[in-house]
């Protein structure tokens, strides 16, 4: 990843010095992306600092508490917990707050983490197509057809409930079918410093009602990261450390979309209106989506939806749709795809959970082609009996 992340970035750099990127796009971008890049750093800190905190810890034992030590109630409560989450609060939101509730409720439990961490990054990209506010792309395309959140909510509702199905049966398959059928409850944790806890017990319920009211994710994530800082600045410095900065996180963003755009600059576009198609019926919906699913595990499934957009007549409001569920169920094969991913795995390596990549995109390549099918086949269903 971190030859990835500087060849991306060195990639962006020159295509702005030899003007393969003009300039004023390129500042353009940059403009476009950094609210986007003040987020991810803000929520990132913010998330460190609340796990040093033990706020997931005392999250995690009432998590396995409720489950009464039974691993397939655990697994429902926790698909039922990340699909909520990634609809309501957003699918990064998610990968940064849930993750460490899941990696800490299996060290609890003595279960192994992966498939709590599976759940996660699985649900976070796949349970992002019911609201307006679950994903970036969901904003795009909602402005895009002029559907207000409820009117979006009841176009996505069939295909978002044949998505959760279609990956928690490949989760249950993977991952937790060879769990024992019940574990420990663990007993309730008493954090080391309680004003630290209830600092971040505050940071992140006002995150989450901030996120809710509608306010700016790049204001909120900013100011409740710094007031949890300033708390540790107070009562535990020497949690503190510069690594808590995601630098490669940005500077990954940043190159990818750099690069993406020189690549539309120089005829993307045009292969996207290729590919796509102007069918407005089944055979151009699923044309856009597998076209958007394809593109966003090699690019990334924003600039993947940006293009497929400009390729998707106005008029075709399935035909976009299909493109919205490619680029949001499509995306979990390759990590790059999409910085829910991202996120995840950037959270995972911090607890030391390490992937076995291989594993992962092979998996991920089951469940892609089950959960694509399954959802894009309930819009046609939509569309078809409507």
């Amino acid at each position: 990843m971190d030859w990835i992340t500087f060849g991306l970035f060195v990639a962006g750099v020159l295509a702005v010095a030899t003007r393969l990127l003009p300039t004023t796009q390129a500042m353009a971008t940059l403009g476009r992306v950094l609210p986007m890049l003040v987020f991810l750093g803000a929520v990132i800190v913010l998330a460190e600092l609340v796990a040093r905190a033990e706020f997931f810890d005392v999250v995690a034992t009432r998590v396995t508490a409720f489950a009464r030590g039974r691993n397939g109630a655990l697994f429902a409560l926790f698909l039922g917990v990340a699909a909520v989450t990634t609809a309501f609060l957003n699918l990064d939101t998610t990968a940064v707050l849930l993750t460490p509730v899941v990696l800490a409720t299996a060290h609890r439990a003595g279960l192994p983490p992966l498939p709590l961490a599976m759940t996660t990054v699985w649900l976070a990209n796949t349970a992002s197509l019911l609201l307006p506010v679950s994903n970036l792309t969901n904003l795009l395309a909602a402005d895009r057809i002029g559907l207000r959140p409820l009117a979006f909510a009841a176009q996505m509702a069939l295909p978002q409930a044949a998505a959760v199905v279609a990956v928690g049966v490949c989760l249950w398959v993977f991952y937790w079918r060879h769990l024992p059928p019940r574990y420990e409850i663990p007993p309730p944790h008493r954090p080391r410093d309680r004003r630290l806890y209830w600092m971040a017990a505050g940071s992140v319920a006002t995150f989450i009602a901030g996120i809710l009211a509608g306010a700016s994710v790049a204001i909120v994530s900013v100011a409740t990261a710094a007031v949890l800082l300033g708390a540790f600045l107070v009562w535990g410095r020497s949690e503190l450390r510069w690594k808590l900065l995601p630098w490669r996180l940005l500077v990954f963003v940043t190159g990818l979309f750099l690069v993406v755009e020189t690549v539309r600059h120089h005829g993307l576009d045009s292969v996207m209106a290729m590919l796509i198609g102007i069918d407005p019926g089944p055979e151009g919906i699923v044309r856009a989506a597998a076209v958007g699913a394809g593109l966003a595990n090699v690019l990334n499934n924003l600039p993947s939806y940006v293009a497929g957009e400009a390729a998707v007549p106005v008029a075709n409001h399935e035909q976009l749709i299909g493109l919205l569920i490619g680029t949001n169920v499509g995306p979990l094969v390759v990590p790059w795809a999409s910085l829910a991913t991202l996120l995840w795995a950037q959270r995972c390596r911090a607890a030391g959970l390490r992937i076995d990549w291989r594993r992962y995109v092979l998996t991920s390549l089951v469940a892609v082609l089950l959960t694509l099918t399954a959802s894009v086949g309930a819009l046609v269903l939509v569309v078809v009996t409507g």
